[in-house]
C-alpha cells in the first residue's frame, strides 16, 4: 500500500485515518518560530461525511486509501436504493440514501455520475456538474417586477427547489449547476 509523507499532502488526496477512508479537504503547513514544523489538515471521512481537523508533525506518514472513482450511469431509484451501471462491464451497484446525499435531487435517469468505491462499496456519488431539468411548479412572473433582477423559487421535476429569474415559466427546461444548486440558463429543447 502507498504511504504519503506530510510534504505530499494536498487537497483531494485519499488516505486511511483510524481505519476509515478519508479525503484531505485543506492542508496548511505551519513553521513556528520555535519548535518543529507541522501540517494542520482538515480531513473529510468518506463514510460518514464528517470533517475533522488534525495536526501532523513533519515526517509523519499516512497510508493511502484504496479508493476508486468510477464513471457510472444512473439507472433508477426504487425508493430505498439508487441503482448505477458501469457502462464498460455492465456491472450494477446500489447506493443507499446516505451515500447519495445531495446528489439524489439532481438525478432523473441516464445521467453519467462519478461513484467513489471502497472495497466494492459505494461511498459517495458525484452528479454531473450541469443538469437540464424541467420546472414543474413556480409562481408566474409579474410584468414590471424585473427592475431589480429578482428571483423566485421553482420546483423541478426531481423535487429540488432552486431560485430562478422572474421570466422563467412552468414546463421550461433550465440548466442547473449541481455543485452550487444555482440556475445557470434556459436550456434549448
Amino acid at each position: 500500500m502507498t504511504t504519503y509523507n506530510t510534504n505530499q499532502f494536498k487537497t483531494g488526496l485519499k488516505v486511511m485515518l483510524d481505519g476509515s477512508p478519508c479525503a484531505i479537504v485543506e492542508n496548511e503547513f505551519v513553521k513556528p518560530g520555535k519548535g518543529q514544523a507541522f501540517n494542520r489538515v482538515k480531513i473529510r471521512n468518506l463514510k460518514t461525511g464528517r470533517v475533522i481537523e488534525r495536526t501532523f508533525k513533519s515526517g509523519d506518514t499516512l497510508e493511502g486509501a484504496d479508493v476508486v472513482d468510477r464513471e457510472m450511469q444512473y439507472l433508477y431509484s426504487d425508493g430505498e436504493y439508487w441503482h448505477f451501471m458501469d457502462a464498460a462491464s455492465f456491472e450494477q451497484l446500489s447506493a443507499s440514501e446516505t451515500t447519495m446525499a445531495d446528489a439524489r435531487q439532481w438525478l432523473k435517469g441516464q445521467e453519467s455520475c462519478v461513484v467513489t468505491l471502497w472495497n466494492g462499496e459505494p461511498l459517495s456519488v458525484a452528479p454531473p456538474n450541469f443538469v437540464i431539468l424541467e420546472i414543474t411548479e413556480t409562481d408566474p412572473g409579474i410584468r414590471g417586477d424585473t427592475a431589480t433582477g429578482g428571483t423566485k423559487p421553482a420546483t423541478l421535476e426531481t423535487g429540488a427547489v432552486v431560485k430562478v429569474p422572474l421570466f422563467v415559466e412552468v414546463h421550461e427546461l433550465i440548466k442547473i449547476d449541481t455543485r452550487t444548486g444555482a440556475y445557470v440558463a434556459r436550456a434549448k429543447e
